[in-house]
């Protein structure tokens, strides 16, 4: 037996972890039916675009959430908790890379998905997905916290994340996490926002239509949600919202007119005392993610 420590390029993890530790985690699940996703990924791929089934889940969760604020929103504190409300929606999305040479867990939060159109999420991804982890800005923070002292890192995670003002720009409003690449068909996943979803891979599965058995691809579609910031009847309107968003997909209706991952950062309301300023360090996800 060989005793070693956590390798630097892993600590982010380790620290996110310590730091969910107060949350009281309620899973969800749902099954998707994903024929109009299937039909726009291949109109789309016809036409020379491609999306990922991650981008159309992001797309239906900003969505549904803009319309159930008291989902969007953040806790910090046990004796005297505190809520803050964002008034936009960012999400978090976790990515199975390569930093320093090692395979590790990294994230990237897209913000104003409220409103942003599938061509903005999917250059985010993409961006994140084929760019280099060890020079973009994107992981900047987290490459700065592994070249801290291993006493003084966990302390600086602490301070850059604890604060509700800012969370939303530095760990998203909810967290999507993908393990749809491999023979995965669900799981639940903590990825330190009051929801996160956990995407499986599709499947061709009989589902039933006007009382006949008939053959479609299937998404089986988690949610873990926290139970200090909602209520299990409130995650499941939520949960039924985003599969309806992905049944119904029919494409954008805007053009492509919204920021990107540089755009303005969203009004935040703080219910509590909590309304200080917060620093820029980014926060990891809880799962890798290949899109």
């Amino acid at each position: 037996m060989a005793v070693v420590r956590v390798a630097r390029e892993r600590r982010h993890t380790v620290y996110f972890l310590n730091a969910v530790r107060d949350f009281a985690p309620v899973h969800l699940d749902t099954e998707v039916d994903m024929t109009a996703v299937r039909r726009h990924r291949l109109t789309a791929r016809d036409a020379g675009r491609r999306y990922s089934p991650v981008a159309y889940v992001l797309h239906a969760a900003g969505r549904a959430l803009a319309a159930r604020p008291e989902a969007n929103a953040a806790v910090r504190g046990r004796i005297w908790p505190r809520l803050a409300h964002y008034d936009s929606v960012a999400g978090k999305l976790a990515l199975d890379r390569t930093l320093g040479g090692r395979r590790v867990v990294l994230a990237t939060v897209i913000p104003g998905l409220e409103r942003a159109t599938l061509d903005t999420i999917q250059r985010q991804i993409d961006r994140v997905r084929d760019g280099d982890p060890d020079t973009l800005p994107e992981f900047a923070g987290v490459r700065r916290l592994h070249r801290l002292p291993a006493l003084v890192a966990p302390l600086a995670y602490h301070v850059a994340t604890r604060r509700l003002a800012g969370r939303d720009r530095r760990t998203g409003t909810f967290s999507v996490s993908s393990l749809g690449h491999g023979p995965v068909d669900g799981f639940h996943s903590v990825g330190g926002t009051t929801v996160t979803l956990g995407v499986g891979r599709i499947l061709d599965r009989p589902v039933v239509r006007s009382g006949a058995v008939a053959v479609a691809p299937v998404l089986r579609l988690n949610l873990t949600f926290d139970h200090r910031v909602i209520d299990g009847a409130e995650a499941a309107d939520l949960l039924t919202a985003v599969k309806e968003g992905l049944e119904g997909f029919a494409g954008d209706e805007a053009t492509d007119t919204v920021a990107g991952a540089n755009g303005t950062d969203a009004a935040v309301r703080v219910t509590g005392s909590d309304t200080s300023g917060a620093t820029g360090a980014e926060a990891p996800a809880a799962r890798p993610d290949r899109t």
